[in-house]
């Protein structure tokens, strides 16, 4: 894609007798860019019927809509220096009104900035529900809805500072990188801590902070080696956003005739050959709710809008990662050109995208260079996808006690035979559960040896580990019989005044339970270990069929092997050694990184029930 989207944006700059700009979106660009082609869009009472001239740039088009408060422009910033413009808007030839503009330097290597990957483990937070460091912004005059923190669907005042304070935490416990639910305004009257209806793409939502703000969270996560992913929304926008209140275009937003009709949330009908026409569409074009306004990434004007956006947040704030939210609801050949413009300006970036489905095959599809999607001519270029066939199986895996055909750990090892279909399996994010799930550990009601065998598999398989706020301190929650709120808890400590502060160890008086801290200890242990296995990041994986629910892997590289024992039956189980030697090979010990303990394994061993062991092979 050529064209970038520059909307003139976000304070009242000038009043005039002729006319006014009302917004400059962004407030500044950069010099250098690889999309060199900038598409200003210039907002104010009639602005359209205005001349448009900046001195000593290129314009290469003018482009009008249906709604005269708009006006789009193209220029060529193609070798441009950086400096600071005039963009002079004229009638009669006399200029009525001049807005300056800014083209800043770029950072040194910005566009050789590397993503996460598999060596990375990725912690999401709601930043609402995480800590509150500023209790000053838990409201905001500029935002309808005030904080409630009795009210489990309100606001509850976490914010940005809140999120700084505990990076020591986040560092000590293993993670590397952090995905925070979205952080841009929303300004729906109520559910607004959700942030998914977004009413301002260019500003931090003033109860979590400011720009500056969430750029200096960057920078303190990378003084500390840790990377952050911005959960960027792109299927629709909230219903207060000021274009939503006047469109640029009419389809801008998919319409319906009848004012609101909800999605049908079929993706299958994306790839389906034998889908009706009035299906698809109304998957694609269906909103996901009355404040959420479906998004037409067929409309070039918007979709450069979006890809720029993007773009800015990522130079702006010094990004690492996008988590793309719904995103096989998008104009599918939309939002492959919104992927590929993002990472042709940062070859080394990385972009994991929702694709909630049941089937590999189906998710497969939306991977980079699937030969499945080539099967339509379709690629996504998108280059991680989330495991949610695993996570089907997590859900159910470790209540099943007895292994049968179909149930226990063969799920597990049968989700791995489907790795064929990915084009890229490393670039998988894992889970055992996010804001939307019941929480891994409400699933298997605070069971410390069920956490530890469904954590044990996630850090320690193919792909992108990432683990949800406070299950690490066994945290519970039922979305299905108490709502969204239940899975979203405060986290304790994070409020001034909590009568426990979970952030702190045991041997505090107010410190983590002897409860929390088993969980806690145990995901610790293991994650710090993670950091420095090779075999984990990058191996081989080399897997058994499970017999008598004990399921047998391994991950191996030329510096590292692994070998990776989960019991899920509730007998102690003898491990043959012998079954195993493809894995073992001609090693002799394994340290159990989990318990320290040293295991022979020239011989045949055992193994606890419900106990899962993680050996280093020396």
């Amino acid at each position: 894609m050529k064209n970038i989207v520059l909307v003139l944006c976000s304070c009242l700059l000038f009043s005039i007798t002729y006319g006014q700009i009302d917004k400059i979106e962004p407030p500044f660009w950069w010099s250098g860019m690889h999309l060199d082609q900038l598409q200003l869009v210039c907002y104010g009472k009639d602005i359209s019927k205005y001349d448009i001239q900046i001195e000593g740039l290129t314009i290469t088009e003018v482009k009008k809509t249906e709604n005269p408060n708009y006006v789009f422009v193209t220029i060529d910033t193609k070798g441009v220096q950086p400096t600071t413009f005039s963009i002079d808007f004229k009638e009669n030839n006399n200029t009525v009104f001049s807005q300056p503009y800014e083209l800043k330097q770029r950072r040194e290597n910005s566009k050789d900035r590397k993503g996460f990957d598999s060596s990375d483990v990725m912690y999401l937070i709601m930043p609402d529900r995480f800590a509150n460091g500023d209790s000053k912004n838990d409201s905001h005059p500029d935002t309808v809805e005030k904080a409630d923190r009795s009210n489990p669907g309100g606001r509850h005042g976490g914010d940005l500072q809140g999120v700084i304070d505990h990076l020591d935490y986040l560092k000590d416990l293993g993670a590397t990188a952090l995905w925070s639910t979205p952080l841009l305004e929303d300004n729906e009257p109520v559910y607004s801590y959700h942030t998914y209806a977004q009413s301002d793409l260019y500003k931090i939502d003033p109860r979590y902070g400011t720009n500056e703000d969430y750029k200096r969270l960057a920078s303190e996560m990378h003084k500390q080696d840790m990377k952050l992913i911005m959960d960027y929304v792109t299927n629709h926008w909230g219903s207060k956003h000021w274009m939503i209140q006047d469109l640029p275009t009419k389809d801008w937003i998919h319409q319906w005739p009848e004012g609101f009709r909800r999605s049908n949330y079929r993706m299958t009908t994306q790839f389906d050959k034998n889908a009706a026409q009035v299906d698809a569409k109304g998957c694609m074009d269906g909103w996901f709710d009355t404040t959420m306004p479906d998004m037409n990434q067929s409309n070039p004007l918007l979709l450069n809008y979006i890809t720029q956006n993007a773009i800015w947040w990522i130079e702006y704030a010094d990004l690492d990662g996008f988590r793309v939210d719904t995103y096989s609801y998008n104009d599918k050949d939309g939002i492959a050109q919104w992927t590929k413009a993002i990472m042709e300006e940062y070859p080394n970036f990385n972009i994991v995208g929702e694709v909630w489905m049941h089937n590999q095959a189906q998710i497969a599809y939306w991977q980079k260079d699937s030969k499945i999607g080539a099967i339509n001519g379709f690629n996504s270029y998108l280059p991680s996808v989330m495991d949610f066939t695993l996570h089907d199986a997590l859900m159910v895996v470790f209540d099943e006690d007895e292994g049968a055909w179909d149930k226990g750990m063969i799920r597990a090892y049968e989700n791995f035979t489907n790795d064929f279909l990915y084009p890229d399996i490393n670039n998988i994010l894992l889970f055992a559960g996010n804001h939307d799930t019941n929480r891994i550990n409400e699933i298997y009601q605070g069971d410390i040896d069920k956490y530890k065998m469904a954590m044990t598999l996630v850090f320690t398989t193919r792909g992108i580990p990432q683990i949800y706020y406070g299950d690490e301190i066994g945290m519970l929650g039922n979305r299905d019989k108490k709502g969204d709120g239940d899975i979203r808890r405060d986290f304790p400590g994070g409020w001034e005044g909590d009568q426990q502060n979970a952030f702190l160890p045991t041997d505090q008086n107010i410190g983590r339970t002897k409860d929390q801290e088993a969980f806690h200890s145990f995901t610790k242990k293991v994650l710090n270990w993670r950091k420095n296995a090779s075999a984990i990041h990058n191996g081989q994986l080399l897997q058994f069929i499970p017999f008598d629910n004990v399921y047998v892997y391994f991950r191996y590289n030329k510096e590292q092997t692994i070998m990776v024992i989960i019991n899920n039956s509730t007998k102690d189980q003898n491990i043959n050694v012998n079954r195993f030697k493809e894995g073992i090979q001609a090693f002799k010990t394994g340290t159990d990184i989990i318990t320290d303990n040293n295991i022979d394994i020239t011989e045949d061993f055992n193994i606890q029930a419900k106990k899962s062991m993680i050996l280093e092979l020396k």
